[in-house]
């Protein structure tokens, strides 16, 4: 891969399709990433959209890529 971030199944990697409210889930261990909730594991502000997660930012519950989570049809 050229370093571009893959979502496998949920829009083809274009973190720009993605809309600010997108729940993610972890193709892994089904941890579900709310950016209205962040992630306190990894000091991810509530707020913060999937795609502005830091570029090392990993599943807390299994450590997956962020590349492994799928978009929630909510």
């Amino acid at each position: 891969m050229n370093g571009a971030v893959r979502f496998e199944g949920s829009y083809l990697g274009s973190l720009a399709k993605l809309p600010a409210g997108a729940r993610l889930e972890c193709k892994i261990c089904w941890w579900v990433y709310d950016p209205a909730l962040g992630d306190p594991v990894w000091q991810v502000d509530p707020g913060t959209a999937f795609s502005d997660v830091p570029s090392h930012w990993r599943c807390p519950q299994c450590d997956g890529d962020a590349e492994q989570f799928m978009v929630l049809a909510d």
